[in-house]
């Protein structure tokens, strides 16, 4: 019944929602599953259905406090430092035209001669990881798309500067690692709903768009994509799985790394060997397909492959179009209101200020104490205040630096 399987994916949405409100990030390490079998003899498959849900969520939490204790610093420290690249920020209205988001997966080649096909009519939104895929057929995206904080992946990017593209747009969350070169591209800042950065933002009176973080560029995209447009989407090298040896497209950013650690004893094609069994055992992969899978049921039924993707999306094309799309009739660019090199210090200074008021500290703090101090239970404002202070002296001393040798 379809109302039936309606019924129950909103139930399994409700489940995960009430666990994701109700257990903070800092808790999950320690919650453990406690289980009394008699009830699973009364509530039979709804018992089952209620321990699979908890397990998957309690899955997707410990993988993303481990990243938040890895990254969390870096995180802080890219939204400060990237502040001072914002020179030209990104206005939008809703669109009507259709979108292809390309992933980095093996599946991308499958589908890059369909993309030339209807590159004119479509508005294609690339991860930043697939920009070297994309600029290898001559295709070129709208928009590109840059959510990992990590330095090595200023490797993605580094193509699109040395082409000399100055027609795409960059929707980037400002905890991304992002080249410097970026200063010369509009920006469509992506906010991920904290407070900390609703408050910096505000401050510096710079628009943004509200996507949450996902965990995965490929999940953002798809919420950005339904944000600024009402028409289909469609997914390209979204694979959420490794294909025998072959985890990326081709060619993609590290490939250049692997050739040069090559020799007699570690040819390239033992260590796409090693890297492709090392994803199949993180587990990372089948924990994003487990969540695609989730908020399929929950989002608008336009969400389609271009072919060679998992198997959860189903596969469909967009009709060609005579007429091309126009992005400038939806998109426009202005400049700044102020010297983007004093905005470390006024963000820092707005984070500061809130600290200081009752009202919103405490928040503040739980969401800044498990970025700035991963593993720590106890930390107190002043600490923090401390730290944000610290990164935000360090940006602006380079600020003060390039300002005056530039002068």
């Amino acid at each position: 019944m379809p109302g039936a399987c309606a019924l129950q994916k909103r139930e399994d949405d409700d489940v995960l929602a009430f666990l994701e409100k109700e257990v903070p990030d800092t808790d999950s390490k320690n919650i453990r599953i406690i289980e009394w079998r008699p009830s699973m003899n009364f509530y039979g498959k709804d018992y089952v259905k209620l321990l699979s849900l908890t397990v998957e969520f309690l899955k997707r939490a410990d993988a993303g406090r481990r990243t938040t204790a890895a990254f969390g610093r870096r995180w802080v420290r890219n939204f400060f430092k990237n502040l001072k690249l914002i020179n030209k920020a990104l206005l939008y209205r809703q669109a009507d035209f259709p979108v292809i988001i390309t992933g980095s997966g093996p599946g991308l080649e499958t589908a890059l001669p369909v993309i030339e096909k209807i590159k004119d009519s479509c508005l294609i939104l690339a991860a930043s990881s697939s920009t070297l895929a994309l600029l290898h057929r001559n295709l070129c995206a709208g928009f590109l798309i840059a959510t990992d904080g990590g330095s090595w992946a200023l490797r993605h990017l580094y193509p699109l500067h040395r082409n000399a593209n100055t027609d795409v747009f960059l929707a980037v969350n400002l905890c991304a690692a992002l080249p410097s070169q970026c200063g010369h591209t509009p920006f469509l800042l992506i906010n991920d709903g904290s407070f900390w950065q609703n408050i910096v933002l505000n401050a510096l009176d710079l628009p943004s768009v509200a996507v949450s973080q996902k965990g995965t560029v490929s999940a953002t995209a798809v919420e950005l994509a339904m944000t600024l447009t009402r028409g289909n989407i469609y997914l390209a090298g979204i694979d959420l799985c490794v294909r025998d040896i072959r985890t990326h497209t081709r060619p993609y950013a590290f490939d250049c790394i692997l050739e040069q650690n090559e020799c007699r004893l570690t040819p390239v094609y033992s260590q796409n060997f090693i890297r492709s069994n090392l994803l199949k055992e993180g587990g990372s992969m089948d924990i994003y397909a487990s969540w695609f899978k989730t908020q399929l049921s929950s989002w608008p039924k336009r969400i389609f492959s271009l072919g060679g993707s998992h198997e959860l999306f189903e596969t469909s094309f967009p009709s060609e179009q005579s007429t091309s799309i126009n992005s400038h009739e939806y998109f426009k660019t202005i400049n700044v209101k102020e010297d983007p090199a004093c905005f470390c210090k006024r963000g820092a200074a707005a984070l500061l200020n809130a600290f200081d008021d009752s009202r919103y500290a405490e928040n503040l703090r739980r969401e800044l104490a498990p970025l700035l101090f991963p593993g720590e239970n106890s930390v107190n404002i002043k600490e923090l205040k401390a730290a944000i202070t610290e990164i935000s002296d360090r940006y602006a001393i380079t600020e003060t630096y390039a300002k005056d040798s530039h002068e």
